[in-house]
């Protein structure tokens, strides 16, 4: 073959690929992480109404794998107390950040909050729960009837599904929070924590830098 023909079908084979280069530069989450994890910390007012035994501390994993027309999470738990039921959410806000202190920022409102599963506790005090939606960087919710604007839900958490469940853990008259299907949850049992740098959740993987009014790189 001589040189003038080698060309001619080299760029005859480059042109032909130029589609499934565009398609792939397309994707979206190409340069970003294709899965993360992160540890929920519970609430610490209620923690001794979550654990099984008084050797073993209640743990909440989650790992969520990037999808192309949706991710999956997986939320583990282990060591809490058979037979719990929880409301899984992902929600706008969360009280600590990832050091463990508190945010001063948090006013005591989680925000937006999209209510995505149930989690039953078995017999062996642990739990695996998966859902497929969209999470990772653009998971939203807006209202245009009421002016809201698109509002990330950039954290996961869970509460007590029945108030009772709870209840031994304060000494004062618990009052219902609306964070199941009858609006008539307990209080918070463990959530996400804000990161210090980004000032963002764990569902955001490619944050723009921004800590004046953090945002996502969708």
């Amino acid at each position: 073959m001589n040189t003038r023909s080698f060309v001619r079908k080299a760029c005859f084979a480059a042109v032909a690929l130029l589609p499934t280069f565009a398609a792939l530069a397309g994707q979206p989450g190409r340069d970003k992480e294709d899965e993360i994890s992160f540890d929920l910390v519970p609430n610490p007012s209620f923690v001794d109404c979550l654990r099984a035994n008084d050797n073993e501390e209640p743990r909440a994993h989650a790992t969520v794998i990037r999808g192309k027309v949706n991710d999956t999470l997986v939320l583990d738990l282990f060591g809490f107390k058979p037979g719990l039921q929880f409301d899984l959410f992902t929600i706008e806000h969360s009280p600590f950040f990832d050091d463990g202190a508190k945010d001063p920022a948090f006013t005591g409102s989680f925000g937006m909050a999209w209510y995505q599963s149930d989690i039953e506790v078995n017999k062996r005090g642990s739990s695996r729960t998966q859902i497929r939606t969209i999470l990772l960087d653009q998971i939203f919710g807006f209202d245009a009837d009421v002016g809201l604007k698109p509002v990330n839900t950039f954290h996961v958490g869970f509460w007590f599904n029945n108030l009772d469940d709870a209840q031994h853990c304060s000494s004062t008259q618990l009052k219902a929070t609306p964070f199941n299907g009858e609006h008539n949850a307990g209080p918070f049992a463990m959530i996400s924590t804000t990161s210090r740098e980004t000032k963002l959740g764990p569902l955001c993987t490619s944050p723009t830098g921004d800590t004046t009014a953090p945002k996502c790189d969708p």
